[in-house]
């Protein structure tokens, strides 16, 4: 029995002597960054400059509106403006149309009469440019399911759809069109129109738009709504008068507005649709996880 004892007595001390191990703590997950974090942290060269001769500075009454022109869209009608807003065709006309959760229009009132402004070296029939070949552009996809188009993304920061070989700008909250007739080349961009609603999409590739607002808006969409059909103002409701309609590339350098657009290719842009896609913070309950063309936002930042 003694013989058996002595191991047992040995082994006991180093028994005791032995540590628990002490499993580490899991790192805890980085909290995702917020869409104010993400634009905050972005490298220079995410950005981009507005070319000044695509900002369009919008003077109503003392209260400025800034709008950007998308010529690799619209290319002939986006022409077209330049050439009315160099001539200084918009100055002094009015905002004739306020239609409640769709558009603000502006046009000249005397249009359809002998006293229609004259459009100086702008051409009076314009082809609709209601889409255009995807050929030679640059689009970053989106990937989400779309109800008026087989694809959807950006060209340039501005949101598109697609079908087949052909591209055209969505209609979402900001855009800007060219008002028409029945025919197809019946605008020339002397009557102009934005979105202040909810996105009429079942226009889009039926109207050729030319650009977006990027400041300002609030100035257009809370207009007194007009109580004429479609939201036309009457003779008896006062119209809002155009002071001035000017490009920023006109402008003496001082008073010149200096705009950049976050590139849509950039891992920024990426992840800023990632924070909007997937809602994290505590508020939601359920995180979505989807999104659509017209709830990305567009990041674009004024440079002092």
């Amino acid at each position: 029995m003694r013989t058996l004892l002595i191991p047992l007595l040995l082994a006991a001390p180093l028994a005791l002597a032995r540590k628990p191990v002490v499993e580490p703590d899991p790192p805890k997950p980085t909290p995702p960054r917020s869409t104010a974090e993400i634009l905050e942290q972005s490298p220079a060269s995410d950005w981009e400059a507005i070319p000044p001769d695509d900002l369009v500075v919008m003077d109503v009454g003392g209260r400025i509106v800034v709008m950007e022109l998308a010529p690799v869209m619209a290319p002939q009608n986006v022409a077209n403006i330049r050439t009315l807003i160099r001539g200084g065709y918009f100055d002094g006309l009015a905002i004739v149309r306020s239609h409640d959760n769709y558009v603000v229009q502006w046009a000249d009132p005397a249009e359809e009469s002998d006293q229609a402004r004259p459009l100086g070296d702008a051409k009076a029939t314009v082809p609709g440019e209601f889409s255009r070949s995807a050929q030679g552009v640059t689009v970053t996809p989106l990937d989400a399911p779309d109800a008026y188009a087989d694809r959807v993304g950006f060209v340039d920061g501005f949101p598109v759809g697609g079908s087949g070989d052909r591209l055209w700008m969505a209609h979402c909250y900001g855009a800007i069109g060219v008002a028409r007739g029945m025919a197809h080349d019946s605008g020339n961009g002397s009557s102009l129109y934005v979105v202040t609603g909810h996105a009429p999409r079942h226009l889009d590739a039926n109207i050729t738009l030319v650009g977006r607002v990027i400041d300002g808006i609030e100035v257009l969409s809370a207009l007194p709504r007009g109580s004429g059909p479609l939201g036309f103002y009457t003779e008896d409701e006062a119209t809002t008068p155009i002071t001035s309609i000017r490009l920023a590339s006109s402008l003496p350098e001082g008073e010149r507005p200096v705009w950049e657009r976050l590139r849509t290719g950039s891992q920024t842009f990426a992840d800023v649709v990632e924070s909007r896609k997937y809602r994290h913070n505590e508020w939601f309950a359920h995180p979505v996880g989807r999104i659509g063309l017209c709830n990305v936002p567009l990041p674009r930042r004024e440079v002092p």
